[in-house]
C-alpha cells in the first residue's frame, strides 16, 4: 500500500503544489505525493489546484506573471512546473500527477518522455483527458478520479492502471472487484486515523491524506 501526502492545507506546513511541500511529504513517511497541473496562457505546465492564482486566471496569463507568495516574509516564488517535479523527485517518489483540464496532452507526454519518473500514475477527473493520452501513447500509467456515484460507474471502461475514487464511494466489494480487473485502487482524501487504518486494511492500493504526518503515525502505531 503506498502513501501519498498532498500537504497544504494547514498554515503549519508549506502550501500546495510546492516544491516545499513535497519535501516535507517524503520527510514525513509518505512514499509520493499527488499534485496539480494546468496550463498558462504560454503552454507552460503550472502547478496549481484552482484555476486562478488570487487574481489571476492561469489560462490567461503568461508564466512569466505567476508567482506565489507564501510564509511570514511573503516571498515570492516562481509556480512550480511539471518539469521541475519530474527532474527533482522522478527518481525518489511516487508521483500522482493530475490533470485538472483538457488542451496539452502533447506536451504532458512529451515531458514525461524527456525526464521519465521511476513510478508515477497521470490522472484526471476528465474521461476525455485520458482517452486522448491513451490515444497517444497506450503505454501510460492512467487513473481516473470521481467523486460521484454515477460518474464512478465508468472506471471500467476507461483505459486506466488505477482507479480513484473518493473515500465515501469506497466499499470492500468495489476493491475486490477492481483487484479482479488487475487494477490498483487508491482513495482521497483521508484524513481520520480510523478511515485510514479501515481502508488499509479492506486492501485499498493508496492512501491519499492532506497530513503526512499522520499516515505515519497512524501506521508506525499499528505496525
Amino acid at each position: 500500500m503506498r502513501r501519498f501526502g498532498v500537504p497544504g492545507s494547514s498554515l503549519r506546513i508549506p502550501p500546495e503544489n510546492t516544491v516545499p511541500a513535497f519535501e516535507y511529504a517524503l520527510a514525513n513517511g509518505c512514499d509520493g505525493f499527488e499534485f496539480d497541473v494546468r496550463y498558462s496562457a504560454d503552454r507552460r505546465s503550472v502547478l496549481c489546484h484552482d484555476p486562478k492564482l488570487g487574481r489571476r486566471v492561469i489560462a490567461t496569463t503568461d508564466y512569466s506573471g505567476l508567482e506565489r507568495r507564501y510564509g511570514f516574509e511573503r516571498r515570492r516564488s516562481p509556480m512550480a512546473c511539471l518539469e521541475d517535479v519530474l527532474s527533482g523527485f522522478g527518481d525518489r517518489a511516487y508521483l500522482d500527477i493530475e490533470l485538472k483540464v483538457e488542451g496539452n496532452e502533447e506536451t504532458i507526454v512529451s515531458q514525461l518522455k524527456t525526464h521519465p519518473p521511476s513510478r508515477y500514475v497521470v490522472s484526471s477527473f476528465l474521461p476525455e483527458v485520458l482517452l486522448r493520452l491513451h490515444e497517444l501513447d497506450d503505454t501510460l500509467p492512467l487513473g481516473y478520479i470521481c467523486q460521484d456515484r454515477q460518474e464512478a460507474r465508468r472506471w471500467a471502461e476507461l483505459p486506466i492502471k488505477v482507479f480513484i475514487p473518493h473515500r465515501e464511494l469506497v466499499a470492500q466489494e468495489l476493491i475486490e472487484e477492481v483487484h479482479d480487473c488487475r487494477m490498483k485502487l487508491f482513495t482521497w482524501t483521508v484524513n481520520e486515523q480510523a478511515d485510514l487504518l479501515r481502508l488499509a486494511s479492506w486492501g485499498v492500493d493508496g492512501l491519499i491524506s492532506d497530513d503526512p504526518k499522520l499516515l505515519s503515525r497512524t501506521f508506525l502505531e499499528s505496525a
